[in-house]
């Protein structure tokens, strides 16, 4: 009994430091197992989606539906004025900047419809710091947006649609404390709406918006506050007639620009100066533009002024102008002309920072942000940062420049569908863009060559249909391997010389073969380095070139009559030539297609090798006559304000209709709805001035006798 309980209590111990064992040893792995996985911040990203990966030593090549690789930025990067590579260790913000500002010492405010920076909460509005932290104390926790922010001294004015701030109510407008964040208990003007843009002139306050009161007085859309009580000034009235949208401050003048008609008690279309003592519009300047003005910054004597317009200042400007301070006339020199809207602009020197939704601007394609001269308004031709979409904001502190928007990358290239990237830094190859002209889904490496397949028709610089073989160095297609898929590839696989390919096609190389092929790539002897086709007295003759000839039986020559972008080719051999077998030197060849029927030819040689292997060559297309295809082109210019132009071909003559829908699917407007010829280019201009900014669909609609059809593209109107 003695040593039964002598055993018992050695059990006792001997458990619970077991159990402690084992729960430290099961804490610890699964600590290890709970580590965070986070992406590797160097390598780029897409501006849509990636379908297919394949990683060759040190390079990753993606494809997909993207138009752009570049740095994980979110919505907001700094740059620097000399310097295009965004700096990816600053904080990214998660939702659209409206509005920035510097603190003056390195650091910046921002404000827009965020709810996070970095790894920090901050609702809509946050300031970081100069070493790209986030500041940790100030945190105004906004309930809504954040459109203005404004700094006098050591206030912080911000504006927008939200309600609470600084921990108290206020009405779309606040003076915040510039170390905790608190909303000013005596400051509190309580407009009755939107506050969009704030400017500060020693114990002034300047505000535009949407409002109808502030400071306790009416005061419609724009007004004059006191920084030590919020009261509106009541000797300054200026009354516009519509929402006010940026403010200006050069000496006794306020600049202001909108939407509005009149304004300081005097008709002005979009952008007026007012006096700083009353109010009043400025008579003897009137630039008088012909649609909203968003911005404006001041140089000297030079006012710029950007927004939706396309005449200003007497002149014809589109979307930028430079104006003169004392008398509102464009400059007869200063001209960028960008293709459409501008949000915003920063001055810093002789330099003149653009950001908005265009995509040309001071004569060579800029997307979204630009460097121009301010001499000579040219674009400056190494500062060219590409951001993948629209621009609101763009603030600088010495060499730094803080760009915020819409955007969720900048810095990077523009690569269609497919690109290759540096496994090192992540970076996109410079010089390696096949520029598919659809969707890439799968691709499939062996040795230097890369294989793809997708949804496209042209890629590596060839005619491809849907599936090619490209150059790891170049990107170019190779000049012999066309399988020539009638319908969509989604998966290539290899294993030695074999190439498997699965799909939606129900024909490929040549040959009926419904959704599965199978090839082997065997290098072809024959080299060949030339193609042509042309029409001649109604017939089409072909020439072409060989450099070197091994076992080359000849050439079948074969031709396709296009029917439709939609319709798949069906090709006929009309002919052969032989082939000189072995030769280390340039052969030449002919033949003439005596009986070329009227339409879109294409052509194309099959060279076959003496052990029956084969390959085809690229496609020639020959216009017999006036094409007769149903086809419905992208938009131009998209995005677009407040008009674009959609262009149209049809296949046979027939009653055609075109209407413009929204996301909902409901009819918005139609702009076509009679009978229209085939054989011609129609064009339509739509003008999208009375609708919102936002996503439409436009669908064209064709009936002959015999046949129906019907094509929809999407665009985008942004305001």
């Amino acid at each position: 009994m003695k040593s039964l309980l002598k055993a018992e209590s050695k059990d006792k111990s001997y458990y619970p430091l077991s159990l402690l064992f084992f729960t430290l040893l099961f804490l610890q792995f699964n600590e290890a197992l709970c580590q965070p996985i986070t992406p590797n911040p160097d390598m780029w990203v897409t501006n849509s989606s990636v379908n297919a990966i394949a990683v060759d030593g040190d390079y990753t090549y993606i494809g997909g539906d993207f138009s752009y690789v570049g740095p994980n930025t979110g919505y907001g990067a700094k740059l620097t004025t000399t310097s295009t590579n965004p700096d990816i260790s600053f904080p990214k913000v998660n939702g659209y900047i409206y509005t920035s500002i510097s603190d003056g010492s390195g650091g910046w405010y921002i404000g827009g419809s965020f709810t996070k920076v970095g790894s920090y909460t901050r609702n809509y509005i946050a300031h970081i710091n100069s070493d790209g932290t986030i500041d940790a104390t100030w945190n105004p926790n906004a309930n809504n947006t954040v459109y203005t922010i404004a700094i006098s001294g050591s206030d912080i004015y911000a504006g927008g649609q939200f309600t609470s701030i600084g921990s108290a109510t206020r009405n779309y407008i606040a003076k915040l404390n510039n170390s905790t964040g608190a909303a000013d208990a005596s400051w509190n003007p309580n407009a009755s709406s939107t506050v969009n843009t704030i400017a500060t002139s020693g114990s002034d306050i300047y505000v535009g918006g949407a409002f109808s009161s502030i400071g306790g007085q009416t005061r419609n859309r724009i007004a004059k506050l006191d920084n030590s009580n919020g009261n509106a000034d009541a000797s300054w009235v200026s009354n516009a007639g519509d929402v006010v949208r940026t403010l200006a401050i050069s000496g006794s003048n306020i600049y202001a620009g909108g939407n509005f008609t009149s304004i300081g008690g005097l008709i002005r279309n979009n952008i007026a100066k007012l006096d700083n003592t009353n109010g009043n519009a400025d008579p003897t300047w009137n630039p008088n533009a012909n649609n909203t003005v968003n911005t404006i910054a001041i140089s000297g004597s030079d006012v710029y002024v950007g927004g939706d317009f396309t005449n200003i200042g007497g002149l014809a400007r589109n979307y930028i102008a430079k104006l003169n301070n004392s008398n509102g006339n464009a400059n007869a020199t200063w001209n960028p002309n960008a293709d459409n809207s501008v949000f915003t602009i920063a001055v810093s020197g002789s330099d003149i920072y653009v950001g908005g939704g265009f995509t040309y601007i001071g004569g060579q394609t800029r997307y979204f942000i630009a460097k121009l001269n301010n001499s000579d308004g040219n674009a400056n031709a190494t500062w060219k940062p590409d951001a993948d979409y629209v621009v609101y904001t763009i603030a600088i502190s010495s060499s730094d420049i803080y760009v915020s928007g819409q955007f969720s990358t900048i810095g990077g290239e523009l690569r269609d569908n497919i690109a290759k990237l540096n496994n090192t830094n992540g970076n996109a190859d410079p010089t390696w863009n096949p520029n598919s002209n659809s969707s890439v889904n799968t691709i499939a490496i062996s040795g230097s060559d890369i294989y793809v397949g997708g949804d496209f028709t042209t890629i590596g610089g060839q005619p491809r249909n849907r599936i090619a073989k490209l150059n790891n160095t170049n990107g170019n297609a190779d000049a012999t391997w066309n399988p020539d898929a009638s319908s969509i590839v989604n998966t290539i696989a290899i294993s030695g010389s074999d190439i498997y390919v699965g799909g939606d096609f129900t024909s490929i190389g040549g040959n009926i073969q419904p959704y599965f092929a199978l090839f082997t790539d065997r290098l072809l002897p024959v080299k060949l380095t030339s193609f042509s086709a042309k029409l001649t007295d109604g017939k089409v003759l072909l020439n072409w070139q060989t450099e070197t000839e091994v076992n080359n039986y000849g050439f079948e020559i074969e031709r396709s009559v296009i029917l439709s972008p939609s319709k798949d080719d069906t090709w006929q051999k009309i002919g052969f030539v032989k082939g000189n077998g072995n030769s280390n030197s340039p052969k030449y060849y002919s033949f003439v297609d005596q009986n070329a029927i009227g339409g879109k030819l294409k052509y194309r040689l099959k060279q076959i090798d003496s052990d029956g292997s084969f390959s085809y060559s690229n496609e020639n297309e020959v216009d017999v006559n006036i094409p007769k295809v149903f086809a419905l082109e992208q938009n131009y210019p998209n995005p677009f304000n407040p008009s674009t132009t959609i262009s149209f071909t049809l296949e046979k003559d027939g009653l055609t209709t075109l209407k413009i829908y929204d996301l909902l699917g409901r009819e918005v407007q139609t702009l076509v709805n009679e009978e229209l010829k085939a054989g011609q280019i129609h064009r339509i201009n739509f003008d999208g001035s009375g609708l919102a900014s936002g996503v439409y669909f436009y669908k064209l609609e064709s009936k002959s006798m015999s046949t129906s059809k019907s094509m929809i593209r999407k665009f985008v109107l942004m305001k």
